[in-house]
């Protein structure tokens, strides 16, 4: 038997409700989508190109990944080829998505994936497991964080000369100081913290050796697994 759905909200009411959950998305987005503004200037692309990529590609490692390769003077096939190895980790989101959207058309969940990233998933993660799934809502909150995205490259170009490489100001700590208060909304139960704590222990250590894209999506598998064997072994003390 389906849930029957409440009726979307008004659309001032879902910007706002859409922008009071995106904030701490938008907190990050803004200071390093300046950062990747600034490097793709000094690397060469021109201002359209690099506003494109972030209307376009919208993968923050990706494109700074692939900023870093064209300075270098990398082939496209290397950037093509890096980049696709660094987001093997929207395979997991799939995984995990897949079974929450079962009922949506192809062209919404065309724009859902689209618009996916680490952070988005993370922040719809734990909506979903709140049973929030409104599509209006979802959809919004993807839009918002784009924008945002957008508009700290759009500052990134345009205060290139005044910023330098971004590094005085912090900027490269802003992305994982979102991460980890997007984490610390979620971890709740022991199942959690334990798959939080060897998902991130093992990506470190990958990071390390120098493991980059197929270091992360073992880690992550590696962290699922641990919380799913912690979350059976509670059960079965409880049976």
């Amino acid at each position: 038997m389906q849930q029957s759905q409440s009726p979307p909200p008004a659309r001032g009411t879902l910007w706002n409700k859409a922008l009071s959950q995106t904030l701490p998305i938008t907190l990050g987005y803004v200071p390093v989508g300046m950062a990747y503004g600034v490097l793709a200037g000094k690397a060469g692309l021109s201002a359209v190109n690099v506003l494109l990529m972030s209307v376009l590609v919208y993968a923050g490692s990706a494109q700074l990944v692939a900023v870093g390769l064209f300075a270098a003077g990398a082939s496209g096939a290397a950037i093509v080829a890096t980049t696709v190895a660094v987001n093997l980790r929207h395979v997991l989101f799939s995984a995990a998505m897949a079974p929450l959207l079962s009922g949506w058309r192809k062209r919404e969940l065309a724009a859902f994936a689209f618009e996916l990233t680490d952070e988005s998933f993370a922040l719809h993660a734990a909506r979903f497991g709140r049973g929030d799934r409104g599509k209006e809502l979802t959809l919004s909150i993807n839009v918002l964080a784009q924008a945002s995205w957008v508009a700290g490259t759009a500052l990134g170009v345009a205060l290139g000369d005044v910023l330098g490489d971004g590094r005085a100001f912090a900027l490269d700590f802003a992305l994982p100081g979102m991460f980890l208060a997007l984490l610390a909304g979620q971890v709740g139960s022991r199942s959690q913290v334990a798959a939080a704590v060897v998902g991130a222990g093992l990506s470190l250590a990958a990071c390390g050796l120098g493991i980059t894209g197929f270091g992360a999506l073992a880690a992550g598998l590696a962290g699922a697994g641990c919380g799913l064997g912690v979350e059976k072994w509670m059960t079965r003390r409880h049976l």
